[in-house]
């Protein structure tokens, strides 16, 4: 059920259905290699989203490419909200979903880059309360058995951005799109420039174009259509797996309840 797909007269009977849950899938636009669209993220965790709706009942929010990418600024086709602005944006957009009828909002995020942000705007959500409660997951499964599954059909080892794995979900996922024939000969492999600081466990706002500077990390060369399809079989099962999880969890909604009731207090 695609939010934007649905019609007046189903939109109530859409958030029946799905027992209030939305599915608010994240990611943004930046340079995926020379190979892939700006938009790979998003394109991937929303169809793999929607997909999983369809096992699992829920309304999936349309695609949104509003995340943290201050890191790409420097690539054109990227597209970098105000730090405030972003964090009011993706609230506004959880107050309206709210507002719709829905009392479960899972976030499934489909970029690296926005793991600080969404953790953040979790903890936002203490600050003052709302009608609704928020969920946050990735979209790819964590579970010892899928992690060795995935290193069983990978045969590269560095892995991270235009990457095989990210390549061969694109071919599953939006062939049209993918263009193997401008995948660089060289893989991208990290330079480490700021590794003297890394060992120690020091981090800095430009680790990423540290290692980076041409957002593409891996090499996609032995991507293919078949790897996507076995991946994308495994993730939309975790995914509707997700979804199910949170539409019978009572406990989350009952100690936000509890929480606020003790702040009045």
């Amino acid at each position: 059920m695609r939010w934007e797909e649905l019609t007046w007269a189903e939109f109530p009977k859409a958030v029946a259905a799905s027992k209030g849950v939305c599915v608010l899938t994240l990611g943004v636009l930046e340079k995926h290699g020379n190979h892939l669209p700006l938009g790979t993220d998003v394109l991937n965790v929303h169809k793999l989203a929607c997909l999983a709706a369809e096992k699992e009942s829920a309304v999936v929010f349309p695609q949104y490419y509003f995340g943290q990418i201050y890191e790409a600024q420097h690539m054109q086709g990227t597209v970098a909200i105000k730090p405030r602005l972003l964090l009011d944006l993706l609230e506004n957009v959880c107050d309206e979903i709210g507002r719709n009828g829905f009392r479960k909002i899972l976030i499934v995020n489909g970029h690296g880059g926005n793991n600080s942000m969404l953790d953040f705007f979790l903890q936002l959500m203490l600050y003052r309360k709302k009608d609704y409660v928020v969920y946050l997951a990735g979209w790819w499964p964590r579970t010892r058995e899928d992690q060795e599954y995935y290193r069983s059909l990978m045969e590269t080892e560095e892995h991270g951005h235009a990457c095989e794995c990210e390549t061969s979900y694109g071919l599953a996922n939006f062939p049209d799109l993918v263009k193997m024939g401008s995948v660089p000969e060289k893989p991208g492999h990290s330079l480490e420039r700021l590794k003297h600081l890394a060992d120690i466990g020091i981090r800095t706002p430009i680790d990423w174009y540290s290692r980076y500077p041409d957002h593409y990390a891996g090499d996609a060369r032995p991507a293919s259509k078949e790897k996507g399809e076995k991946l994308k079989a495994k993730w939309v099962e975790h995914l509707a797996r997700t979804i199910r999880i949170v539409k019978d969890d009572e406990a989350l909604p009952a100690l936000y309840e509890r929480f606020f009731s003790r702040i009045e207090h």
